[in-house]
């Protein structure tokens, strides 16, 4: 499924790149501008639920569980190939992140749901660990990305509290903008 792309001049690009800049310069204290773009961007794309949904199996069913995802992506299960494992933990490194950081409770509700097989996945080891295996992808087309990856991996619970403190910025801003429509309809 091709992605659901938000135009670079967007208004949303401005404001998640400007919150992912402060709280990740300063507060999470990653110094890396290339993640802090790459989140900034991965928060803008899955604006729209067809891009964090956008990982199906062979029978074309979306993937909305990171268990079912993981075992997409094995080549010696389901994967079609490299190529679709490198896709496939791109995105689940992906989810994790947006889902860790902007919805911690969700994830944390998941060990009381019996029923599904993400109860017994934890997101920050899948995430990292799929980051770690996007990097190790590191030949021809995807030389240059690998580095970014690698760090992604290596910083990914710094780079989760900054999306938790991006989370309570944009709270913060929804709570301004009540009080103010509220104060103009009085």
């Amino acid at each position: 499924m091709p992605m659901m792309l938000i135009g670079r001049d967007h208004p949303l690009r401005k404001l998640f790149g400007e919150l992912v800049a402060r709280r990740f310069y300063g507060d999470a204290r990653i110094r890396e501008p290339r993640i802090a773009g790459y989140v900034s961007d991965l928060l803008t794309d899955f604006t729209h639920a067809d891009n964090l949904y956008r990982i199906r199996n062979a029978r074309g069913k979306r993937l909305e569980d990171v268990g079912e995802m993981l075992i997409e992506s094995d080549p010696r299960l389901e994967a079609a190939s490299f190529d679709r494992e490198r896709a496939v933990r791109k995105h689940i490194g992906d989810y994790t992140l947006f889902l860790t950081g902007l919805f911690p409770e969700y994830v944390a509700s998941l060990a009381r749901r019996r029923l599904r097989l993400d109860a017994f996945i934890d997101y920050m080891k899948a995430g990292k660990e799929s980051y770690r295996i996007v990097s190790c992808f590191d030949q021809f087309e995807y030389r240059d990305e690998a580095p970014l990856f690698r760090q992604l991996a290596e910083d990914f619970e710094a780079c989760v509290y900054g999306l938790n403190l991006v989370k309570r910025d944009l709270e913060a801003m929804q709570q301004e903008a009540y009080a103010g429509w509220r104060r103009a309809l009085q």
